[in-house]
């Protein structure tokens, strides 16, 4: 049985980061096809498609009941996000910090943790609590979308248009389009109950509790997407997407995964989460934004340095989560 559930682990992995990224690519050129610009694409398309593994995992473990793992997938996606994709794209390549990131984006992701905290404070995710979640997550997105529209008026040009130009060069044809949607879709969602369940019956052999798992194997796992993107943004020099890519998929999973899971299933809370993983995940939050504000005033970029704490801290949680568990 432990054999077959930690083979349902690796193939669900593998499935489910391939399946994202087919899925990725055939929204994005259906919204292409569709008339949607880049910038919407972007926000709407990858962000959403990024965080789709995320979001199946932790309604379908919502669903059977194992919030544990819902909840620590979400927060451990961020943790993992921040510390170790961060971390080891800041390592590969220093990052660059844009306005918009100190004076947007990363203080949304502050007031959003702190919402958190405060919904967690009484150990109980309810279902009017999780609407809430999801009421602030479509408000951001409305918000974002106007703002993107704004910017699109005024970026109407020749580097918008060629932009444009060279998407559309790249698309695939809409029949093809659909199928890779529809498929990825499917595989999303088969991979995800294989990985869900490879991981429950794991914890039940060693008696791991499924929030710690929830939070190492499956947060891991559902982050990949964003490591693959980051990776490559860093090795392709494009290190401003990186910060940007990591605070979007923060954002999905702390609104849009948690609220989704807590409207299916009400989730009890571990003391845990509130008194470990909260604390570390809001350390976080704040070191990226200190971070980035120091690199944002001197002009200067997230280096090699503040890389190799952020990795550090991800490599000490994870030890003292495996120490705690056993």
């Amino acid at each position: 049985m432990l054999l077959e559930a930690l083979l349902a682990i690796v193939v669900g992995l593998v499935v489910l980061v391939w399946s994202a990224d087919r899925f990725v690519d055939g929204a994005a050129s259906l919204a292409r096809h569709l008339g949607m610009s880049s910038l919407l694409i972007g926000i709407l398309v990858i962000g959403f498609g990024t965080s789709m593994p995320e979001m199946v995992v932790s309604g379908l473990s919502a669903l059977n009941g194992s919030s544990g793992i819902a909840l620590g997938n979400a927060y451990g996606s961020n943790i993992t996000n921040i510390a170790l994709i961060l971390g080891l794209t800041a390592l590969i390549s220093p990052l660059g910090v844009n306005k918009t990131v100190i004076t947007k984006e990363l203080p949304v992701l502050i007031i959003v943790t702190a919402l958190s905290c405060w919904l967690l404070w009484d150990t109980t995710i309810s279902r009017e609590e999780s609407v809430v979640l999801l009421v602030v997550f479509i408000l951001y997105v409305i918000a974002t979308i106007r703002e993107s529209r704004k910017q699109m008026q005024q970026m109407k040009g020749n580097t918008l248009n060629t932009g444009d130009e060279l998407m559309d060069s790249q698309l695939m044809p809409i029949k093809k389009a659909i199928f890779w949607l529809i498929l990825g879709l499917l595989l999303l969602m088969a991979s995800s109950q294989l990985l869900v369940w490879g991981a429950i019956q794991v914890a039940q052999y060693f008696g791991v509790s499924d929030l710690v798992i929830g939070l190492t194997v499956v947060a891991v796992g559902t982050s990949l997407p964003e490591v693959a993107a980051s990776i490559a943004a860093a090795r392709k020099s494009e290190v401003d997407l990186a910060i940007g890519n990591i605070i979007g998929s923060n954002l999905y999973n702390t609104l849009a995964v948690v609220g989704l899971a807590g409207v299916i299933h009400p989730i009890q809370v571990e003391e845990a989460v509130l008194s470990r993983d909260m604390l570390v995940m809001s350390a976080l939050t704040l070191g990226i934004f200190i971070f980035s504000l120091k690199a944002f005033l001197m002009k200067g970029r997230i280096g090699r340095l503040a890389g190799g704490s952020l990795f550090f801290s991800y490599v000490v949680y994870t030890i003292f989560l495996i120490k705690t568990a056993m």
